[in-house]
């Protein structure tokens, strides 16, 4: 039986199958082409935006909610105050976690959409985070998150601050006025010289109040001028020069005088190392008895607190008629009057606007706010 012969011929090549032509047209292949990617810089401004309106969100929420368990736990109980306040910073931190996991989630779904979306709404979160922080509710929790992060300073500055509100409350507002429409005069060379040294100028306006009530005289003890100046550091005197580009002070002249205040204060707020209270206490010693530096090093001071046994011998209510004149000018300044701190919600109106160079004060915060006297 003769074998089978193969049906194919090895030596003739078989023609390809003609390939099956693509159903639907054109614009359905198009319909699923990948999309045109952003260019590098406009998919890292997205990206930024989104960040950083995440960060500004979420940063005004931990203030508030530190804020707030800072004044619901405040105290020292180990059990009532500390550990609650610490599970309320570990729910916190949990709370975030997942927050930032169904972001992730979310945002994967939005880019899918859109790839602008995530920015689109991380902006409005931080709009609407930005319009909470314009409110008097987060300025209580910025004053709580203040105190719970400062410390001992910021007890400090707000023991001195309540002095001040206490002082500015006793005061005759009518004389204050007055002094403050007497200062008119010389406002133009005390912020000028505040500026040139980089002193508050309110609180340069309360020195010159303390010292000469704005009715610049010698003195018997030898001050002289708008700020009774007397023996001023050398240093201050050569740099009230150097600004002045002189080479005799004048100090019967106002402008010179306010120079020389202000290069004053700039030496004992370096020596103090920036301590308001401390430095316009040593502005008031002067260098008598090796000036309040060398008092300090022999009873072992170092701050507000520490020295607060030796005030008796010194002139402890100078920085507070200085910080008090210097929140009346401020409030002249804003307001164009002195409001009585016992009328109405005048004194949260008052604390809001704060100390000078001790408070920032809501109304710095927002100057829009300081403009229109809200509280």
């Amino acid at each position: 039986m003769a074998a089978l012969e193969p049906t194919t011929n090895p030596g003739v090549q078989m023609k390809p199958k003609p390939r099956k032509k693509p159903t639907g047209n054109k614009r359905s292949v198009a319909k699923h082409a990948p999309a045109h990617p952003h260019p590098r810089w406009k998919q890292a401004l997205i990206v930024g935006t989104e960040v950083v309106a995440l960060a500004v969100g979420a940063l005004i929420l931990f203030i508030v909610a530190l804020g707030r368990s800072a004044e619901r736990f405040a105290g020292t109980g180990l059990f009532s105050n500390l550990l609650p306040f610490a599970a309320t910073v570990l729910a916190l931190a949990l709370a975030t976690t997942i927050a930032l996991k169904c972001w992730l989630a979310l945002r994967a779904r939005l880019v899918n959409l859109k790839t602008f979306l995530p920015a689109m709404g991380a902006t409005l979160l931080a709009l609407w985070a930005g319009w909470f922080a314009s409110q008097d509710a987060f300025y209580r929790e910025l004053r709580n998150f203040r105190t719970l992060v400062g410390g001992t300073a910021e007890a400090e500055r707000t023991a001195i601050a309540h002095q001040v509100f206490a002082a500015y409350r006793r005061s005759d507002l009518v004389q204050f006025q007055r002094m403050m429409e007497r200062a008119q005069a010389f406002l133009p060379a005390i912020k000028e010289a505040a500026a040139t040294y980089g002193i508050d100028e309110d609180v340069l306006v309360g020195v010159g109040a303390a010292e000469s009530s704005f009715l610049p005289r010698d003195s018997k003890d030898g001050g002289r001028g708008l700020f009774q100046i007397t023996a001023p550091p050398k240093a201050a005197v050569a740099l009230a020069k150097k600004e002045l580009e002189i080479r005799k002070l004048d100090l019967d002249d106002q402008r010179h005088n306010a120079f020389v205040a202000a290069a004053t204060l700039l030496h004992y707020l370096s020596e103090m190392r920036g301590d308001l209270f401390l430095g316009l206490l040593a502005y008031n010693i002067g260098p008598k008895n090796g000036g309040l530096l060398s008092i300090m090093t022999q009873y072992g001071a170092r701050d507000f607190v520490t020295i607060q046994p030796y005030l008796q011998n010194l002139p402890r209510d100078y920085p507070i008629r200085v910080l008090t004149a210097a929140l009346a000018y401020r409030l002249w300044r804003i307001d164009g009057k002195l409001p009585r701190y016992e009328e109405a919600n005048n004194a949260r109106r008052i604390q809001g606007v704060g100390i000078p160079g001790l408070q920032d004060g809501f109304a710095r915060l927002f100057p829009s706010r300081e403009r229109s006297g809200a509280t």
